[in-house]
Order: C-alpha cells, then structure tokens, then sequence
C-alpha cells in the first residue's frame, strides 16, 4: 500500500451530546462546547484573548463534529463543512477512564466493570496495602484517600521527604496512584512499588497502577516531573495495533499510547516528555516511517493540566497552540497518508468536580482516503475498524469502516 496511517488522540477534548452522560452524573458536560461559550463571554482571558481560534480543526470540521453529537442545540458551535471529512463518535464501554476510550477506539470495547474505591477515605483495601508494603519494604504509606494529585503532593510531600512513604491516592477512575519524591525515594524504586502494586490490584481488575514522581523541597515548589508510567492491564483482544504488527507492519507510538496497550502491538516508543516536544517527535516518526506504518500519538496535557484543574483560559490556549501545531502537520504530510484526530473522553474545565466526563468525541479525517461530508454519528470502534481497512489489515476488531457505516440513530 502507499501511505501511512496517522492517529491523534486529543486527550480528553470531548464534544457533549454523550446519550448516557446523565448515567455518569455529567448531563450538560460538553468539553468543547463549554469551553467556546466561555471564550466568548470573557472568562478565558488568561493569556489569551477573545474567542476561540482553532482554524485549522475548524476547516478539519470539529465544530461540524460538535454540531452533530449535539444535534445542533448549541448555537456557540454550530458549523457545516462540506470539504471536510468528520463524524461524533459514542461510547459503549462502562467507563469513561483512558484505557476503555482508548481499547474501543482501536477495536476492543470494555465488556466489563473496573474495580473502583468507592471510600473517600483509607480508599483500599489494607490487605492489598499490607501485601505490598511487605513485598517494597515500607514501614507506611500515606493519604490512602480520593485526591487531587497536585493538592495531595502539596499536602504531604514535606511527610514524604521525612519518612519515604509513599503517596497513595485514587479517584473516582479505576486507578492506584502513587507518588513519590524521584531524587530521594528514587525513580526506580517508584517504578519498581508500581510493579508490585500492579501485581495486587490488577487482578481485582483496577485499570491502571500510575507512577507519579515529583520533585521541589517543599510544598511551594513541587512539581510533578514528565516521568510518570502507567501499569495497564493488557487489553483483552488484539487490537489495531497487534493486528499490525502481526502483519509485519510497524507502530509507533508517542506519548503514553504504549503504557495504556501495555505495550502489546507497539514496535517503537517515545514518551516522557512535553506536549510540544512529543508532536515534533511525532513528526520525525512521520518521516521516518513507511508505507503501510502507523503513527499513534496521545497529546496528554490538555486532560493533565487543564482539564482536572479546572483551568478553562488553560485549555482554551492548549487547544489554539496545538490548533497551529495541526496546520504544520497538514503540510508535512502526503496525500496518500490518512489521518484521524479524535479523543478518548472529555473533561469539561467548566464542569463540577475535577474528574473526567462522560462525552462523544469527534472524529476529524483527512487524506485521499476519507471521503467528505458528514458521517454522522458513529461508535468509538467504528474508528479503529476505519483505520484497520486503510491499513489493509484483516482480523476480528468490533466496528465497521466510517465509509461503509450508515448513521446512527440520534
């Protein structure tokens, strides 16, 4: 074949419009939506002024795509665009975390619950706490509590420099996370707790283990550092990404697309670092790729650091930035390439709380291979399954090619 294929996960950029959203407690969620309203009406001026400007996704159709998700109720974003190739995808795995999004957008829904902590205090369970500490040789740990990550550092990270415990905490997804200090208690070690905590909760089907390190000498100047890593459970069926390694083909993955794969179907890997420094990455895959490769890139940040905080001005100057980056790419790739640009979840920065939110996502495609128009509303698997067909690969994913697929019913 000639081209390759080229797949963007906006971390956490949804669209409202989720049919199921009030089941999750997020009726009114609309990431992108929200975000435009407050753009317009002054209160995202951090940094940026006026409304948002996103050109380049424009002209791609995402506000066409936000139009259709939400059947065209919210005037902030409604849009037509005839030269562009676009759809709204729908969940239907239990979860709204970043595995599901991500195991169902390359073919493999989640059939089944995640364990979650529902305590928002001594959140686990201690003989899972006490296996562990037995296993790292720890004399404690701490939090064991529902948290913000940056707020649980600034609380206890001076505890944690005294005493080397480790920093426990969860949320309402199905994750263990644990944070320490990566010069004093140490990286590998860190690494090396998450190894063993994973052996503990991944069998009690929590999603994900995380290692978070930070770094500073008091609660005014820690930081999370760009060295987290996620312990994933393996998805329960190949997806696009074994398929093609399988068939000889190679994919490159940047960002933390390895970790939530668990490394199955990946054949190289750049993670660790910026949003910035992982799109230029992302483009040296590009050149250095062939036909028939795929490049698969998650862009993090705008779920990291806007979206849990809450930070709308944030997000909205993530987005026009990363808006600038897509032009660049636009005219770095070939005509023959096929690209999607999509999301997993949403996480309205407007919203109550600071978790994820239960959205659709659009589903942004360019290339000789798409065909314009509007290809309505479609199921997260429906993109992987689209992907696998320019990819020529054969195997049993769930979804049907975009342009084979009817519409869903609204």
């Amino acid at each position: 074949m000639k081209g390759r294929g080229i797949w963007i996960v906006m971390d956490a950029v949804g669209i409202g419009g989720a049919p199921d959203a009030s089941d999750f407690g997020d009726y009114g969620a609309d990431t992108l939506g929200n975000i435009v309203n407050a753009c317009a009406a002054g209160l995202a001026n951090r940094d940026r002024q006026g409304k948002l400007q996103l050109p380049n996704l424009k002209k791609l159709g995402i506000f066409a795509a936000h139009a259709e998700a939400n059947s065209n109720r919210y005037s902030g974003c409604r849009g037509k665009n005839s030269n562009a190739s676009y759809a709204s995808a729908t969940e239907i795995s239990r979860g709204k975390d970043t595995p599901s999004g991500h195991w169902e957008l390359a073919g493999v829904p989640v059939s089944w619950d995640w364990k979650y902590f529902k305590d928002k205090e001594k959140s686990f369970p201690e003989d899972a706490i006490r296996q562990i500490m037995t296993a790292c040789n720890l004399n404690g740990i701490l939090a064991n509590c529902h948290a913000s990550g940056i707020e649980i550092i600034k609380e206890l990270g001076e505890k944690h420099l005294r005493t080397l415990e480790p920093i426990f905490y969860t949320s309402v997804d199905s994750v263990v996370q644990i944070a320490c200090h990566e010069e004093h208690f140490g990286l590998k070690k860190l690494y090396d707790l998450c190894e063993e905590s994973a052996k503990i909760f991944h069998p009690m089907m929590v999603s994900r283990i995380i290692a978070r390190p930070f770094i500073g000498n008091d609660k005014d100047s820690f930081y999370r550092t760009n060295n987290r890593k996620d312990y994933t459970i393996p998805p329960p069926n190949p997806t696009v990404c074994e398929l093609l390694t399988r068939n000889g083909q190679a994919c490159h993955a940047i960002g933390k697309i390895s970790d939530i794969f668990a490394k199955k179907g990946i054949s190289t890997s750049v993670s660790g670092m910026t949003d910035d420094m992982l799109f230029d990455e992302m483009l040296k895959a590009i050149n250095l790729s062939q036909d028939g490769d795929l490049i698969f890139a998650n862009f993090v940040e705008f779920d990291s650091l806007y979206g849990h905080r809450r930070d709308v001005s944030g997000f909205a100057l993530a987005l026009e930035r990363f808006d600038k980056k897509v032009g660049r790419l636009l005219k770095f790739i070939n005509a023959d390439d096929f690209l999607i640009i999509t999301a997993d979840h949403g996480n309205d920065p407007t919203f109550k709380g600071t978790d994820h939110t239960r959205e659709r996502v659009p589903v942004l495609m360019a290339g000789n291979y798409a065909q314009c128009g509007n290809h309505g509303k479609i199921f997260f698997s429906d993109v992987g399954a689209t992907m696998a067909s320019y990819l020529g690969l054969r195997g049993d994913l769930c979804g049907d090619n975009i342009f084979k697929h009817r519409k869903m019913g609204k």
